[in-house]
């Protein structure tokens, strides 16, 4: 079981006793992004992204958000007593420190630091995850042959799964029981890449004499593109320090704009990779009524990646095809929706 704290009890019902104000947060690698619960039944709103690389810590990006805020609400302002921060790393006690950031920080430190009565901290495909019931249609996109979810009827053992390619690589599930939906939080991302035909074996192999524990994460996320992009053009004899493989958004915009094959070429590679990965996920979790893709990542190249092998390699799983066939995939368009799990998590 996990060590981390339990959360408060929760007082007696009303809007005061509850604890509203509340403030909730998903906090990655490179961004931090805010909301604000004024009463019960309200969705986050007054949502505000702030650099990670801005701020010492989570303590401080929430202060100076806060700040902005009652500079905004002026008379209406009121302190935030409950707050939930789901975050990009995995969390087990007091101590939290980031996978793909400097930030390191203790839970009941900055709890104290902001005034509130409770803090929770969770994972962020967790909170991502416990969204997913509630998406609405105008927050995703099919991708490949598909059927709109219906899980207001959905049985117990009914499984969601999330893979999501942000600054690093996020994995998460929802499973339905009898008492609602239980998030199933976990640390895929770091699970071994593997290939799908030759070229992407060597393509592996040649990441493997730099890193040898090449995991999902590795290539699959944003700051894996630009190793994809290196390694593609080592492995095709071309020259690796050209202009697109800066960033990973350097390596997007080429694509999109056709001014470098090469990253075009990435692009490709990194969904059919991203495909079969995902497929391994459903089959692991059995997550039959859908698996979606989040993180900010793939939302840049929306039409290419639902032009690409992503589901075609989805489905490639031998004796397996028809199974997969079967379970929906779709790409969540709407980027803050953890802000949502998050809010769902303090409930």
């Amino acid at each position: 079981m996990s060590d981390a704290p339990a959360p408060a009890a929760v007082p007696a019902a009303g809007p005061a006793a509850d604890g509203y104000p509340r403030l909730v947060a998903d906090i990655g690698g490179s961004n931090a992004r805010f909301g604000w619960i004024g009463a019960p039944g309200q969705a986050p709103d007054e949502r505000r992204t702030l650099p990670v690389s801005e701020h010492p810590g989570p303590a401080e990006a929430a202060q100076a958000y806060l700040a902005e805020l009652q500079g905004r609400l002026g008379a209406a302002w009121r302190a935030p007593k409950r707050a939930a921060f789901a975050v990009a790393t995995a969390v087990a006690g007091d101590r939290v420190a980031f996978t793909n950031s400097d930030w390191d920080f203790s839970r009941e430190a900055v709890r104290q630091v902001l005034g509130l009565d409770e803090l929770l901290i969770v994972n962020d495909f967790e909170a991502l995850a416990l969204a997913l019931p509630r998406l609405a249609p105008e927050q995703w996109r099919p991708i490949g042959p598909t059927a709109p979810p219906d899980r207001g009827t959905a049985p117990p053992g009914t499984v969601l799964a999330v893979v999501g390619p942000g600054t690093g690589l996020g994995v998460g599930a929802v499973l339905r029981t009898r008492c609602g939906w239980q998030a199933l939080p976990g640390e895929g991302g770091h699970a071994t890449l593997a290939a799908g035909n030759a070229q992407e074996a060597a393509l592996i192999e040649r990441v493997r004499r730099r890193h040898p524990h090449v995991s999902a994460e590795r290539l699959l996320s944003g700051t894996g593109l630009p190793l994809l992009y290196a390694a593609l053009a080592e492995l095709k004899g071309e020259d690796a320090a050209a202009p697109a493989g800066a960033s990973a958004e350097a390596i997007v915009q080429a694509a999109q704009d056709g001014s470098d094959a090469l990253a075009g070429e990435t692009l490709d590679l990194f969904s059919a990779l991203l495909g079969g990965f995902a497929g391994n996920v459903a089959l692991t979790l059995g997550a039959r009524a859908g698996l979606y893709i989040g993180g900010g990542v793939v939302p840049r190249f929306a039409e290419r990646f639902a032009a690409s092998a992503f589901r075609r390699r989805f489905e490639a799983k031998g004796r397996f095809e028809p199974y997969l066939a079967a379970v929906p995939t779709r790409l969540i368009t709407d980027t803050q929706v953890a802000l949502d799990g998050a809010a769902l998590a303090l409930d």
